[in-house]
């Protein structure tokens, strides 16, 4: 049976958002609007994943921190849970990490180091990925492991179940071309440069980190066989 995954969509209506992960998750997923205060029954679902966002974690502002209550409650009843950018920030932030501004952005195809963790079956140690960001965990929840990271400092972390992804594994081109000419407070010729790199090679070479997803699902597939007091 396909597991079912609530799908904490922060991303402000970006269409692009449910289309990638919905293709990517092997599961029923059910989309709910954070930023308009939609949160689901947590028990009616089998693990959550919460998406980027152009917000920051420590705004403070009543959707976020709703955002962050539920997550919390969740995590403690033991669901799967993955984050990507802003979801993995949010995570580690709801696990006791910190995040804070970068004073940069990373933006476009990187490449990201990983450390063997259950998340990466299938994705070559070295990987290419596309980022967009300019927050960052700073320093890990207690008892969180650090899984990936590249120059710009930490890209991933685990912490029993529930795993975080600085980076963007789902994106297709389209949205990663739409999030870029998005960024206009950024230089011009810094956006036409990244725009540049977003080919059908660099695509294919950032396929493999799609194998997170598929991960994910097993884990999820595996919480939930497992018996209700484990």
């Amino acid at each position: 049976m396909r597991p079912r995954i609530a799908l904490l969509d922060a991303s402000h209506d970006d269409p692009n958002t449910p289309r990638n992960f919905c293709r990517e998750l092997d599961a029923d997923v059910a989309r709910f609007d954070v930023v308009d205060r939609e949160f689901p029954d947590h028990e009616a679902f089998d693990g959550l994943v919460v998406t980027g966002s152009r917000a920051s974690v420590y705004w403070d502002e009543p959707w976020i921190d709703e955002t962050r209550a539920f997550v919390r409650d969740a995590l403690d009843c033991g669901l799967p849970a993955l984050g990507v950018c802003w979801g993995h920030q949010l995570l580690a932030d709801a696990l006791g990490g910190t995040v804070e501004p970068m004073g940069e952005y990373e933006l476009g195809y990187r490449t990201v180091r990983h450390s063997g963790a259950d998340i990466f079956d299938g994705v070559p140690e070295a990987f290419t990925v596309f980022t967009t960001h300019s927050d960052a965990v700073t320093e890990l929840p207690a008892d969180a492991e650090l899984i990936a990271e590249n120059d710009y400092g930490i890209h991933g972390f685990r912490h029993g179940n529930v795993y975080g992804l600085q980076s963007h594994p789902e994106y297709d081109p389209e949205t990663a071309e739409d999030v870029v000419r998005g960024k206009d407070h950024l230089p011009e010729e810094r956006i036409e440069s990244v725009c540049a790199g977003i080919t059908d090679e660099a695509y294919d070479d950032a396929r493999p980190a799609k194998n997170v997803f598929d991960n994910f699902c097993r884990t999820v597939r595996r919480g939930r066989a497992a018996p209700a007091d484990d």
